[in-house]
């Protein structure tokens, strides 16, 4: 049972990272029906910029609680990649809007390549040491251990979460980005400003994405230039897993897709005797994420957004 529930944990933090950039993707489509693939980038300078803001707080200020100092690092984070994804909205994709699909893709890969190595650059091409402000202990939940960083992580993702939902259903904005998701032109009939919906779509995206890298290079206590390829793949399967263009799919997806690896790495590891484990724990969450779409093109929770002509 403390086995299990331990994979529970593990999946559920991996599965709360993978939810927050996931929603950075399906946001972007169901707005634009663009995928972002350099979104994954943006995680990693999030990574970076909250890495180096710690450093310098952990000089100037060192003793300062270390959630005060994570909070400080992700606030920190934020606008930088607000800026970095705004710009390539509008340097990158917005004359491309009605160009064939072929283009943004072609696009977003290029910027995804120029963002690395502009973090190169910028960072160096070796693994970072990412700063270790929370307590170490781990806590004893039934059995199970979990460390304070990743605590703070599923509440930070639990309250992004929740405040996404809130800012989408219930404000100005969000019925904003709704109605752009639907028909953009008819929407711009009805006094929708579509560049702005789609420079704040971005904006929130980058947020979402800035608060997982910081807290990815917390609890993996690591952070280079090429960190967020991986993950942003993997947070884009979550969304079409769950339903490209649907937010509560998004997190779904990225919920199950953490918890598929965790107990697939887990319990079919110790299966094979080590030989399908953690190591190769990728391969069980592409193998439900076929099946699925195999049975359910448009993932578990449907498609939200209309197809347009």
């Amino acid at each position: 049972m403390e086995i299990f529930l331990q994979q529970i944990i593990n999946g559920l933090v991996l599965g709360s990272m993978y939810a927050l950039i996931a929603l950075g993707y399906t946001m972007v489509y169901g707005v634009l029906n663009l995928i972002n693939f350099a979104h994954g980038e943006v995680l990693m300078i999030g990574a970076m910029a909250g890495l180096t803001i710690l450093k310098m707080v952990n000089n100037v200020a060192p003793d300062l609680p270390g959630i005060v100092k994570l909070l400080i690092a992700i606030v920190g984070a934020i606008p930088v990649c607000v800026l970095v994804n705004v710009l390539i909205e509008r340097i990158a994709y917005r004359r491309l809007r009605n160009a064939p699909r072929l283009a943004p893709l072609i696009t977003a890969i290029g910027i995804s390549i120029l963002l690395q190595t502009i973090a190169m650059m910028i960072w160096g091409r070796n693994p970072l040491p990412f700063p270790q402000v929370m307590p170490s202990e781990s806590l004893n939940l039934m059995g199970a251990l979990i460390t304070p960083t990743q605590v703070m992580l599923l509440v930070l993702a639990a309250v992004c979460m929740i405040a996404l939902v809130l800012l989408v259903e219930k404000t100005k904005m969000g019925r904003a980005m709704r109605a752009t998701a639907e028909n953009p032109r008819i929407a711009g009939l009805m006094g929708v400003d579509a560049n702005r919906v789609i420079v704040f779509t971005f904006a929130i995206g980058a947020t979402l994405a800035a608060v997982a890298g910081v807290m990815w290079g917390a609890n993996y206590s690591s952070a280079q230039f090429a960190m967020g390829f991986v993950p942003g793949l993997k947070a884009f399967s979550a969304a079409v897993l769950g339903g490209i263009g649907n937010i509560y799919g998004a997190m779904l997806g990225g919920i199950l897709l953490g918890l598929i690896e965790s107990l697939g790495a887990g319990y079919i590891g110790d299966l094979t005797g080590g030989f399908l484990g953690s190591n190769y724990q990728d391969i069980f969450a592409f193998i439900v994420l076929i099946i699925v779409l195999t049975l359910r093109p448009s993932g578990l929770m449907g498609e939200r957004v209309a197809d347009r002509a």
